[in-house]
């Protein structure tokens, strides 16, 4: 709990102490306190928080909220609330005027726990898996898997700030129908550099991606396949393809600040037996029926709109076959949460495999998939629809070449995933205050500058309580009760699986910290405002090098 948060409990614990303490005595009458809030008021002017306890008092008490926030004040004990000062407002709120010495603490905490601050024990230690991107390895990275990476990566780095033991995962789909496609439309790319006459198959994948990689092969092993049974020369030109697309995967995701704890192959569900045994204890508990010669999962029973097929009618399990496998080992690995984060067209996807789960005795409600919606790239105003690469769609390697990884990941992290994304590229290129990653950035170069120019001048020491109470002016109280809700940020940020929070906090944050240094000098004659200012300096660089490092956005020293 932040400083911040523990003075509003405190008052809260008073308050309510202090109604029951009017009632025990006979000041007030009441059979039981209703819901209330204790909030900051819209207006500077009337204090630091304010409560409506006495206007939702005034039915049961029969009185005046006016007369109800009298007896609430009289009979409150202010001991440890940091409450300065407390005035009856409009019909009956209570406005409370906290001491400022309260927010001088704030910078002892972050100087203290340094990269650690903010850090909250909300998961207690609990294993979650987030399983993120999982892209077919049949082509380049798209925007759709940006998105999931950047939102992926900055979830698991924001559940371990929490205190979950997180690990990131990603499903390599390399069995099933899409394999099968992958091998003709290869075995076609192959012949046709060869000069065969060969047709492409229909529902083949088209990227020129695809033709590169039939190049590399043939510079390697020449027409060596041609002579080849054709299962067997499908068979090697996938597993020369799937090697080299999952290397450039690979490559490419670290290279976007994301580097994974587990590669799980489909295909080793297969070799395993674990598809199998799933089904056949999803039959043994009467879940499945065969239909058409093809089995059938009850998905309805689960508020799916149609049942499932898991196993054909030619005796192929299905994808989705599979992916109950690949869950049902999630859960016995021993993850306490599973988290997906997967493209809103899977939206069909959710109530059966939650139902699936339920029936094979797990608790549904671990298993946590968020959707996300579309990307639409932006660039002199119109839609960009075209990639040079792909031929299809922009890659994640164009949009990093094109506006740099940490534009793209907080760009992603803007917004809701259930918003779709307009992601205008030439204001993520641009270098003025209207680019929020720019913004933030430059507010922690501008940080670091200052810090260079004092170590410059010798100040290097931490201020002392006596100068910190010096820190009085709006501005600086504005930006010390920002830095004091971090904690909480990262609290409900995590219990609500939303990083987008975070990147709002730290945007603000920013511009509270450009409009203290607009109108107030550090670098100043007076020796201990010098040294308190410097302390909420270093301070506040602290709190956005943080938040910057969950969401994968490098905090750069000098822009």
């Amino acid at each position: 709990m932040s400083l911040y948060e523990e003075i509003k409990s405190k008052i809260i614990c008073q308050l309510e102490q202090a109604a029951n303490s009017a009632k025990a005595k006979g000041d007030l009458n009441f059979e039981e306190l209703p819901g209330y809030v204790l909030e900051e008021p819209r207006e500077r002017q009337h204090g630091d928080l304010a409560t409506n306890l006495a206007l939702v008092m005034a039915k049961q008490a029969k009185r005046s909220p006016r007369e109800i926030a009298a007896t609430l004040i009289q009979h409150m004990d202010k001991t440890g609330t940091w409450i300065e000062s407390s005035e009856i407002a409009g019909a009956g709120f209570i406005n409370f005027r906290l001491d400022p010495l309260w927010l001088t603490g704030v910078i002892r905490e972050v100087l203290q726990a340094g990269e650690r601050y903010g850090q909250v024990d909300l998961g207690k230690g609990k294993k979650v898996q987030v399983e993120f991107v999982s892209a077919n390895p049949t082509g380049l990275l798209h925007m759709g898997n940006a998105r999931g990476a950047a939102l992926g990566d900055s979830l698991a780095s924001l559940l371990a700030m929490a205190g979950y033991e997180v690990s990131r995962e990603f499903y390599i789909n390399d069995a099933g129908n899409q394999i099968h496609n992958f091998a003709l439309s290869l075995e076609a790319r192959y012949l046709q550099q060869l000069g065969q006459d060969a047709p492409f198959p229909e529902g083949g994948y088209h990227g020129e991606d695809l033709i590169t990689t039939v190049k590399g092969l043939i510079s390697k092993v020449g027409d060596k396949y041609l002579a080849v049974d054709p299962s067997l020369r499908r068979e090697l030109l996938v597993r020369y393809a799937l090697d080299e697309k999952m290397r450039s995967i690979r490559e490419t995701l670290e290279d976007f600040g994301v580097t994974y704890d587990v590669w799980f192959s489909e295909q080793s569900l297969h070799d395993s037996g674990a598809v199998r045994s799933t089904l056949e204890e999803l039959q043994k508990k009467e879940y499945i029926y065969e239909k058409e010669g093809a089995l059938w999962l009850k998905s309805t029973l689960f508020g799916d709109e149609k049942d499932e097929v898991v196993v054909r009618s030619n005796g192929t399990p299905t994808y989705f076959a599979a992916d109950i496998a690949y869950h049902r080992n999630k859960f016995d690995r021993g993850f306490d949460n599973v988290i997906n984060v997967w493209g809103a067209d899977h939206h069909g996807h959710v109530a059966r495999m939650k139902g699936a789960m339920s029936a094979l005795g797990y608790d549904a409600d671990n298993l946590t998939i968020i959707l996300m919606q579309l990307v639409r790239l932006i660039q002199g105003g119109e839609v960009v629809k075209m990639s040079k690469r792909s031929g299809q769609y922009i890659t994640l390697r164009e949009l990093m070449e094109e506006v740099g990884k940490d534009a793209a990941r907080f760009f992603f992290n803007l917004r809701d995933p259930d918003s779709t994304v307009d992601f205008d590229m030439d204001l993520a290129k641009a270098q003025s205050s209207d680019n929020p990653v720019y913004y933030v950035q430059y507010a922690h170069a501008r940080l670091s500058s200052i810090l260079r120019q004092a170590h410059e001048l010798g100040d290097t020491g931490d201020p002392s309580e006596e100068d910190l109470k010096l820190l009085i002016s709006p501005e600086e109280r504005d930006l010390l009760k920002k830095m004091a809700d971090f904690p909480s940020e990262i609290m409900v940020a995590a219990r609500l699986l939303e990083p987008h929070r975070l990147a709002r906090y730290v945007l603000d944050l920013a511009g509270l910290f450009h409009t203290f240094y607009n109108s107030q000098r550090v670098l100043i004659e007076d020796e201990s405002l010098r040294r308190a200012r410097l302390g909420l300096v270093r301070a506040v660089k602290q709190i956005i090098a943080n938040s910057l490092g969950i969401l994968g956005v490098s905090a750069p020293e000098k822009m």
